[in-house]
């Protein structure tokens, strides 16, 4: 975990976050300085970053946007105040509305970044400067401090070259709290292909099959929000096991780069399971990020018990020779 402190002072009127990063300080400025970059952990899991715009200038703006889940946006801005490359620099911070005005009932605030060197890595140092003990509390209430520590978590697969940091590592499960779950895969085969083997009934069915001894029998896609889809499984030859099948909605699709959607058990009245799908490229390789977001402890304890992330490595194993023969 990158983040090693979050600390407020009602007094100053400050909120201070100090993270270390096994990473050089110019590697560090690069994440930082490039928006591309910068969207894969500015926003936490679930909210993912999109900047529409960038002036890394003194005096130019940074305008983006978070979405969340179910289509929720949240704008902001940038307006940068200084910059002294590879040391830090300084916006404002602040909310906007859907023209990208600054939005007055939301606070602003000064952001100082800092990045020193370290023995083995960089040390960051942000300050954030608030108006008033009103907008520190407004921003607090907003699960600022929950929200930057799992976001900053997202920064070790950006500091890294993603083959490296991924490959040959199979199918990794991160437990994020009671009721997230982040599971990424390297595929090996560029975005575009792992969007259509995700999305194609006649490439899915090649793939999506878990262990082996089972057949898709049944695939619906839904690759519009509001869509419901629907599939299922069964066992072939001597394979135990009894058929089953799973059917939601999609709730928000940005293609090539994430997927939304809703999942239930067939003949069932829930519970509904999240997942929320995001695909990066680098270099010709894919990362698939599964975000699960489960009703409850239990729910999730339940599902992961079930070997569902070995089933997953068994059909990701598939969906690569599935993209590389499209």
């Amino acid at each position: 975990m990158p983040v090693i402190d979050i600390n407020t002072d009602t007094e100053n009127l400050t909120m201070t976050v100090t993270a270390e990063f096994a990473a050089p300080i110019e590697r560090v400025w690069h994440a930082y300085s490039d928006p591309r970059q910068l969207e894969r952990f500015w926003g936490p899991p679930g909210w993912p970053a999109t900047f529409h715009t960038w002036d890394h200038t003194i005096g130019g703006r940074a305008d983006y946007s978070m979405t969340g889940p179910r289509g929720e946006s949240s704008r902001a801005y940038w307006e940068f105040l200084t910059i002294n490359e590879p040391h830090g620099f300084t916006v404002l911070d602040g909310f906007s509305d859907d023209q990208g005005k600054p939005n007055a009932d939301m606070p602003a605030m000064r952001m100082e970044f800092a990045f020193e060197p370290t023995g083995d890595g960089t040390r960051m140092v942000t300050s954030s400067h608030f108006d008033s003990l009103e907008a520190l509390q407004q921003v607090v209430d907003m699960g600022v401090i929950e929200g930057t520590r799992a976001a900053m978590s997202q920064i070790d697969a950006v500091l890294h070259d993603l083959r490296e940091y991924a490959q040959g590592k199979g199918t990794r499960v991160e437990y994020l709290d009671d009721t997230h779950v982040s599971i990424t895969r390297l595929v090996d085969g560029p975005r575009d292909l792992v969007w259509r083997a995700y999305t194609e009934p006649e490439l899915i069915k090649q793939w999506m099959l878990g262990p082996d001894g089972w057949e898709m029998t049944e695939c619906e896609v839904a690759l519009k929000a509001g869509e419901r889809y629907r599939n299922s499984w069964a066992p072939v030859g001597d394979t135990e096991g009894e058929p089953f099948g799973f059917e939601g909605e999609t709730l928000l699709v940005d293609a090539p780069r994430r997927a939304v959607q809703l999942e239930r058990m067939q003949g069932t009245d829930g519970p509904d399971i999240l997942n929320d799908m995001n695909l990066y490229e680098e270099d010709g390789a894919t990362l698939v990020t599964v975000l699960m977001e489960f009703p409850d402890k239990d729910t999730r304890d339940m599902i992961l018990a079930t070997g569902m992330a070995d089933g997953m490595e068994s059909s990701y194993q598939r969906l690569e020779q599935a993209v590389l023969t499209v």
